[in-house]
């Protein structure tokens, strides 16, 4: 009964175990597979690397990657082998090519767009802005109110009050 006990208060602490990652029979050529899995985009995931995934397409290439590597196949050779099959919107960093221009200029040739966009719609609330005349009395009261400085508004405020003691 009382092994049952500690068992039973036990389970909950198994609960929280980690999931295992499939790993290498090498922890140096698993450091290395790692490494270049970061460079790979996971394509279900889309903004993961596939050393981070847990989807069955990145452990498939993860795989994939093992058995290059066992075979003798250096990082490019796997990287080549991957674009090969699945494109190169797997790469995170996708080389500069004909194919790839357009994803490399697009940041340049939005951020010209919005500018002149911008740009143009500051010139053209500029023009419609209108400029409000002040009237001679209106200027005048103006001129007085910015003349005008703290300490006199003092004694107005103490010379009001001396003349009318119940305020």
């Amino acid at each position: 009964m009382k092994y049952l006990l500690m068992i039973a208060l036990l389970l909950p602490a198994f609960v929280f175990a980690g999931v295992a990652k499939d790993m290498a029979d090498d922890p140096v050529m698993e450091k290395r597979m790692m490494h270049l899995a970061e460079k790979v985009r996971c394509l279900v995931c889309q903004s993961e690397p596939v050393s981070n995934s847990h989807s069955d397409w990145a452990q498939d290439v993860r795989q994939i990657m093992r058995e290059k590597m066992i075979a003798g196949a250096s990082d490019q050779e796997i990287l080549d082998i991957l674009v090969e099959r699945f494109g190169k919107s797997v790469l995170f960093d996708p080389p500069v090519d004909k194919e790839t221009i357009p994803l490399w200029s697009a940041p340049f040739v939005l951020l010209f767009v919005g500018g002149s966009i911008l740009v143009y719609q500051l010139r053209k609330r500029k023009g419609l802005l209108v400029e409000a005349k002040l009237s001679a009395q209106d200027e005048q009261r103006v001129a007085e109110l910015l003349n005008q400085n703290p300490a006199s508004e003092q004694t107005t405020v103490t010379s009001n009050q001396a003349k009318d003691p119940q305020a």
